[in-house]
């Protein structure tokens, strides 16, 4: 029997539960989850492993109008990763906005690739409000399907899964079985350490937030994990937000990363943080490569 396997992008508006559903999809945290918009930065891959096939999503920014140098870059990437797939599964909520489906569905007519929609957060709503919806973004577009979900609770789950494997080709098995993430050790942690800012912090802060690491050592005989990280902001404003009084902010955000890095490592973890200043670095073409946008 011949091996089959996909690629899926993963799209929409900020906020509509891109992120929530990857990590449904593949039964671990991969991706962080945040109620404010935009938190997802970069591409990221989760892969789906089942019998005899393999699935790899790339979960993507929101697309979104984009102002600063950082948001075109979080755009780019999520319109590039829609041409390398052979899937597109567009995420949306009950209420979006009209000129955001608007770009997307100009997007996907430019594309012609095979697109299912998954229409998010049902469980928050009548149910008598889901049909209408469906179909009306029946005739707004030829998706291959239209299921109604709960990344949350994984209601449709299974129904959206088993629409995407209809989009399954002959192929190679690209990542081992043992592999659910093309995701460095680092990657993991800084996206982690940049979920609690979200958590903790308000208004601005995060979105003028991003994490470097800077040392990841790993001393077995001691079953410990040591982590050296920056978080880099714009204003020295920032900076005593992020620091607190007594240092009580970035001792939260520590200890929060940290309890969370040693459930996934299953080691000890020490986590060193310190807060950098680099100014206006969203907007320099230079840093963002630096931070790795």
């Amino acid at each position: 029997m011949k091996f089959l396997s996909s690629f899926v992008a993963i799209i929409g508006p900020p906020n509509v539960g891109k992120s929530t559903l990857l990590n449904r999809i593949l039964g671990t945290k991969l991706s962080i989850v945040s109620p404010k918009p935009q938190t997802t930065r970069n591409r990221i891959i989760g892969i789906y492993h089942g019998d005899g096939f393999q699935m790899v999503f790339m979960d993507t920014p929101g697309i979104h109008v984009s102002r600063t140098a950082l948001h075109k870059s979080m755009v780019a990437s999520a319109r590039a990763a829609c041409r390398e797939v052979d899937t597109v599964l567009l995420v949306i909520d009950l209420s979006p906005d009209p000129r955001e489906i608007s770009s997307l569905l100009k997007n996907l007519r430019q594309m012609k690739k095979p697109c299912v929609l998954a229409i998010n957060k049902v469980d928050t709503k009548p149910k008598e409000l889901v049909l209408p919806m469906i179909d009306r973004f029946r005739h707004l577009y030829p998706f291959d399907a239209i299921i109604p979900i709960s990344a949350l609770k994984g209601d449709g789950m299974e129904a959206l899964l088993e629409q995407l494997k209809l989009g399954l080709k002959p192929g190679p098995q690209y990542f081992p079985e043992d592999m659910k993430t093309d995701q460095s050790e680092g990657a993991l942690v800084s996206e982690i350490i940049r979920e609690k800012i979200f958590l903790f912090t308000n208004k601005e802060l995060p979105y003028s937030a991003a994490v470097t690491v800077v040392k990841l050592e790993e001393t077995p005989a001691q079953d410990l994990f040591s982590i050296e990280a920056s978080v880099h902001v714009e204003k020295e404003s920032q900076k005593g937000i992020l620091i607190g009084k007594r240092g009580r902010m970035i001792q939260a955000i520590g200890r929060a990363s940290r309890l969370e890095l040693e459930n996934l490592f299953g080691v000890r973890v020490f986590l060193d943080l310190k807060v950098k200043v680099d100014r206006n670095w969203s907007q320099d073409p230079r840093m963002l490569r630096k931070l790795g946008y």
